[in-house]
């Protein structure tokens, strides 16, 4: 089941507070101001910034925080 669009709308990045927005692939909630990813696991995004992703390391298909 996707994000639904109301969801989406009141989440905030937990770091900065700015709007996230969806990864193409919906498997990731993206804040552009820290340049991280948030996943999305079994359709429940994990707001924890210690499991936020870099950008570009979910872009080169890494999708875990490093441990």
């Amino acid at each position: 089941m996707p994000i639904a669009p109301e969801l989406l709308e009141i989440l905030a990045c937990p770091k900065c507070k700015s709007d996230i927005a969806l990864t193409p692939e919906g498997d990731g909630l993206v804040c552009a101001k820290c340049a991280v990813v948030y996943p999305i696991r079994e359709d429940i995004p994990i707001m924890l910034i210690e499991e936020a992703v870099e950008l570009s390391r979910w872009q080169a298909g890494e999708r875990q925080a490093k441990s």
